[in-house]
């Protein structure tokens, strides 16, 4: 069973500022541990019912550091879900590396200031879904550690290596006549007339604001994502997320 100083530990990672300090994060549910689990992500705590244990192989994986049968009772007391799974682990939070000769070969994406969690995890999910394997955000970007964003990315945090850094930067760094800056603005050419390149950077701005000015100055293709039919009344704008869906759609077809 957990014990009390356990449970006080778990339930304090649902702030960002303990995650930080023990450098762990919640995920529930058994596809999401189980996805974690298989892509090697080492576990500290694995808690689970015993109905769990019985039908799941994952209990036996390398890299679980404390296994821990209890009931449905106090998994409740650590869930942050509003209907409890029958698992629930602690995992150690992985350094991210940056490959920079994948960096500089591929697309990756650029996320500037994005807040809302459901956002960052479905972004997250597109990204893997779509073969980019490097996220960048900045410093203001929500927490990749938060339990929303853990649970809306259904496993795929672990396919997709998530940076938070200075965007400034990191685009200057790179940013070359062959390495485009790609951004989406109401001036922008409609992307389905774009010759979109296989490498380069997509940058998605925050959801009220769009991309800052700082980072605006830097885009070297601004795109727009029309709506249809022209001239219909339609809503004001598309969801971040619903965004980058549409962007990496195109350009992955224009590869085919």
């Amino acid at each position: 069973m957990l014990s009390k100083n356990q449970i006080k530990l778990i339930t304090s990672l649902q702030q960002k500022k303990y995650r930080d300090q023990h450098q762990l994060f919640v995920a529930e549910g058994n596809k999401l541990v189980s996805d974690l689990v298989e892509a090697k992500t080492e576990v500290e705590f694995l808690i689970y019912t015993k109905e769990w244990k019985e039908c799941n192989s994952i209990y036996n994986k390398a890299k679980i550091n404390n296994r821990i049968e209890t009931d449905a009772t106090q998994i409740k007391k650590i869930s942050s879900l509003k209907t409890p799974s029958t698992v629930v682990a602690v995992f150690k939070i992985p350094s991210q590396l940056i490959n920079e000769t994948v960096i500089q070969d591929s697309l990756s994406l650029i996320l500037d200031d994005v807040q809302d969690p459901g956002n960052l995890g479905t972004i997250i999910r597109i990204a893997d879904w779509f073969g980019i394997k490097h996220i960048f955000c900045s410093r203001n970007t929500v927490d990749l550690y938060n339990s929303k964003v853990i649970q809306a990315t259904m496993g795929a945090i672990s396919n997709v290596n998530i940076i938070y850094t200075d965007l400034e930067k990191l685009i200057l760094k790179y940013k070359t006549p062959d390495f485009p800056v790609y951004g989406t603005f109401l001036e922008g050419e409609i992307i389905y007339n774009c010759q979109l390149q296989k490498k380069g950077f997509i940058i998605m701005g925050n959801e009220g604001k769009g991309v800052s000015e700082t980072i605006q100055k830097l885009v070297t293709n601004k795109l727009y994502i029309p709506d249809f039919p022209n001239g219909q009344a339609t809503s004001e704008s598309l969801n971040v997320s619903v965004a980058a869906s549409i962007i990496c759609s195109e350009f992955r077809r224009q590869e085919f």
